[in-house]
């Protein structure tokens, strides 16, 4: 005996796959119909126009009911699944859009202004969402199959993209993507933001361009590239600039940056160029100031000793959860470039060669804040003696379910003053004296 309904479909299911079936017709028709030849020949918005056309064409001769919204909708979406990114396309549109979140086919998640959330939007199945992977590492000359199932990638508009396929994802494919919008945050998005205060703007500001080298240290998603693209405004047009990263997302507006990428190896397993060699090739390049996107291996090393050769003003980030952790974290680092270095040896590198570390941290409820500016000291025996300079100090949670806290000023004046005065940057008393500077 049957239960009833039990192997019926809703009307809304039955039209959904109606819909999907419709628009797998229609792209395939317009595969076989496109003329590659000439859409090489056209770009960017008079190409998806007269594509447009086309497929306004096929859905007339489709013997089919559609409303005007249906059918704006299919054609949107047949064209986002022939230039663009497929069902991606709608949440890479929506610019309160910080993170998306792909767990197969049949689960996306997105982030939006700090929480976390599931959407409606899925691929057909493992094999479209594949091919959508294809086409966004495709495009930065990287591969991704059984042989190298995880990789980065990097969007047109700099967001980056991690892929992990399986057989190492159980599930389907996952994927990361970290959004970077066309109009990345500005100083003053951050101010509004309360990210930092305006004494802490002027300090680091001062701290750039008196070419201080800068760590910046953070946990994931904590904005710490957000700050270092931040920080890197400040920086003169006349500097010369190389960047060295494992997918390109640091936007530099300045005229004189030169660009490095990482290199994973080829299908034989060579090839491979790691931060490593691309630190010591840029040694060679004459750089002014050398930025690191992240020090996560044996490039710290390198990076360590251009900044204690003359390339003061460089900067890079890497994950810590504390200023005094980011020491360790690159003692560990430095040990991973397979020389056994005396600790003390080790740490003197790292004292004389940066100057100040800023935490960034993502707190409860999505807030990101700068919790501390930290100047480096230098060496007491065995131990990097530092100083923080400004805290944040949280002090609860708010009605919202976000974090709530304050700004201070410690009341240290840092040893590295005599350095911005010496370029002309006065900062007033003021800014360092102990106190409240800002609530949230």
């Amino acid at each position: 005996m049957k239960t009833i309904g039990s192997n019926s479909r809703s009307p809304e299911t039955s039209k959904n796959e109606e819909f999907d079936s419709l628009k797998r017709r229609i792209h395939g028709k317009l595969v076989d119909k496109l003329d590659l030849n000439k859409v090489g020949e056209l770009e960017g918005e008079t190409l998806r126009r007269e594509i447009r056309l086309v497929v306004e064409h096929l859905c007339d001769t489709e013997d089919t009911l559609l409303n005007r919204n249906e059918r704006e909708r299919l054609i949107d979406e047949v064209l986002d699944e022939t230039f663009g990114l497929g069902p991606l396309e709608l949440l890479l549109k929506d610019p309160k859009v910080c993170d998306i979140l792909i767990n197969g086919p049949n689960s996306i998640f997105v982030e939006r202004q700090g929480k976390m959330e599931r959407t409606d939007v899925e691929f057909r199945d493992n094999a479209h969402l594949m091919q959508i992977i294809d086409r966004i590492v495709s495009k930065v000359g990287r591969r991704v199959d059984e042989t190298c199932p995880m990789v980065d990638a990097r969007l047109q508009d700099g967001s980056r993209v991690n892929a992990i396929i399986p057989p190492l994802a159980l599930d389907g494919a996952a994927v990361s993507i970290r959004r970077f919008g066309s109009n990345p945050l500005k100083l003053e998005d951050l101010l509004n933001f309360k990210a930092f205060t305006p004494e802490m703007v002027m300090l680091l500001e001062g701290a750039i361009k008196a070419r201080l080298n800068v760590v910046i240290s953070g946990g994931t998603g904590s904005g710490k590239t957000t700050m270092l693209n931040t920080m890197s405004s400040f920086i003169s047009n006349s500097d010369r600039i190389i960047t060295i990263e494992d997918a390109a997302e640091i936007q530099l507006q300045q005229e004189h940056v030169v660009r490095l990428e990482t290199r994973p190896p080829n299908i034989e397993g060579k090839g491979a160029i790691t931060a490593t060699d691309l630190v010591k090739n840029a040694l060679r390049m004459r750089p002014e100031r050398i930025i690191i996107g992240e020090c996560r291996g044996p490039e710290t090393l390198d990076m360590l000793q251009a900044m204690n050769t003359g390339h003061e003003g460089s900067m890079t980030t890497l994950h810590a959860n504390t200023p005094r952790d980011a020491i360790a974290r690159m003692e560990t680092m430095i040990m991973m470039a397979g020389f056994e270095l005396p600790i003390k040896a080790m740490r003197q590198q790292i004292s004389s060669a940066v100057d100040l570390i800023i935490q960034a941290s993502r707190l409860q409820g999505g807030k990101r804040r700068i919790t501390h500016i930290t100047e480096v000291v230098g060496m007491e025996q065995d131990t990097v003696v530092m100083q923080d300079v400004y805290r944040y100090i949280q002090d609860g949670i708010d009605e919202a379910g976000g974090a709530r806290g304050r700004f201070v000023a410690t009341g240290i004046r840092p040893n590295f003053m005599p350095r911005l005065e010496a370029v002309g940057i006065r900062l007033p008393s003021s800014a360092f004296s102990e106190r409240v500077m800002l609530n949230d």
